[in-house]
């Protein structure tokens, strides 16, 4: 458990080959609990999504990673260079009080990308174990990593760990991998649930 602008401070320029990274939005993610009474998981109160990384965090990501692709990149755009290469995460509702989707900037000279998944497929697919409030599906991470054509044994940095599905993808793949988390209970909590999905693997 490490700041991530102190430890992207300690590797050298390019280090990584690729950086993929769900960063804060500054949109107070963390404390939208929801009902219980329909359903929703109620989480303790944290303050993790209470603003945006600064200019540093991306001048420091940028100088470590060959490339990168950057989740909610709509909402530091102005901190961004431009780019066509984004990918949209469809989430199959309309008209809800949630958004349609979210977007991800990428440095690749791309064409846009959509990644289909409904919001229900992506809560089922995550159980009932769902560790954190952002927590995005492995298929999203695969589809990612699918889409920057990384080679076996490439090494991938996720600068906020969180609930470690960038982490499982990755290791699905045979790439190297290297996380930060800062909190505590979320590094635990991915920890047992990548520990959980390798025995899984083994058993099959």
């Amino acid at each position: 458990m490490e700041d991530c602008v102190t430890a992207l401070k300690r590797f050298n320029d390019n280090h990584f080959d690729l950086a993929i990274v769900d960063t804060p939005y500054g949109i107070g993610a963390e404390n939208h609990a929801g009902n219980a009474d329909n359903g929703w998981k109620q989480w303790d109160k944290k303050d993790w999504d209470s603003s945006i990384p600064n200019e540093e965090y991306f001048t420091e990501l940028f100088r470590v990673s060959k490339n990168q692709i950057i989740w909610g990149g709509n909402y530091f755009a102005n901190l961004l260079p431009n780019s066509q290469g984004w990918i949209f995460w469809d989430k199959g509702q309309r008209n809800f009080s949630l958004a349609d989707g979210e977007l991800c900037w990428t440095s690749f000279k791309k064409s846009l990308r959509v990644f289909e998944m409904a919001r229900a497929k992506a809560k089922a697919s995550i159980g009932y174990e769902k560790i954190h409030p952002t927590q995005k599906p492995v298929e999203l991470y695969d589809f990612c990593l699918n889409f920057a054509k990384l080679e076996q044994g490439n090494l991938i940095l996720d600068t906020h760990l969180g609930s470690g599905s960038s982490r499982i993808a990755a290791y699905k793949g045979g790439f190297n991998f290297v996380g930060f988390e800062i909190d505590q209970e979320y590094y635990e909590k991915q920890e047992k649930r990548f520990n959980d999905f390798k025995s899984q693997l083994r058993l099959f």
